[in-house]
């Protein structure tokens, strides 16, 4: 249950988790699992606590880098760069490690220092024209970065490279990309509006026209 709630309803997924760590706390996937809805809920210390228990009760290092990402949530940047050269990070695989990248990367950032994001994006993984699962979110995050700079060139041309990864929209590059060319997305419901305001070829305004609104971008924090 949380699993099918933490994307769509994250508070709801949390509120599963609590009632599966009173039943089962001494499983390691319930305190896993804990943690994710936790994180998504943006409680940062509970997920923090969890993912530290699931890892002692497993001993794996697949979920170092979501645990450096909570050190940022509760703006401890310094902290997470630090778990970002510590000795588990050769020990993830390479998804592993292109996510604990993009977490080092957002933690330069959160410091301010932009221009060693930019460079910590930098790397083979990066530079490779294979798409791999990860690809999307790396270029997206190094796009961003450019942006932040002031390099929209570049920018514009590595938000490009992330919608051609981008197969499952699991980010908003292409209206980034749009919003770099000046593309402007009109409401298909202000096409029927006529100029007062009143929506042509009805008898009165529509009851839910005034509360439209545009969808914006994320990650990450990626990161």
């Amino acid at each position: 249950m949380v699993a099918r709630l933490i994307d769509e309803d994250p508070e709801a997924a949390y509120g599963y988790s609590r009632v599966a760590l009173r039943l089962a706390s001494r499983v390691a996937a319930v305190r896993e699992a804990a943690g994710f809805a936790a994180y998504a809920s943006q409680k940062y210390a509970e997920a923090l606590a969890e993912f530290r228990a699931a890892r002692r009760m497993t001993g794996n290092v697949e979920l170092w880098p979501v645990m450096a990402d909570c050190e940022r949530g509760l703006g401890r940047p310094e902290k997470a760069l630090d778990m970002a050269g510590a000795p588990e990070v050769h020990k993830l695989d390479k998804a592993g490690q292109v996510e604990m990248r993009l977490v080092a990367a957002g933690a330069r950032r959160d410091m301010g220092q932009l221009d060693a994001a930019i460079v910590t994006l930098q790397s083979p993984e990066l530079a490779s024209n294979s798409v791999q699962p990860w690809t999307a979110r790396l270029r997206y995050a190094y796009a961003d970065a450019l942006l932040a700079v002031g390099r929209e060139a570049e920018a514009r041309e590595w938000f490009a490279k992330a919608v051609e990864a981008d197969r499952d929209g699991s980010t908003d590059a292409s209206d980034r990309l749009a919003e770099l060319d000046g593309v402007e997305f009109t409401d298909a419901l202000d096409e029927n509006e006529g100029a007062d305001g009143s929506e042509r070829g009805s008898e009165g305004p529509s009851e839910d026209a005034s509360e439209q609104s545009s969808k914006s971008g994320e990650d990450d924090r990626e990161v």
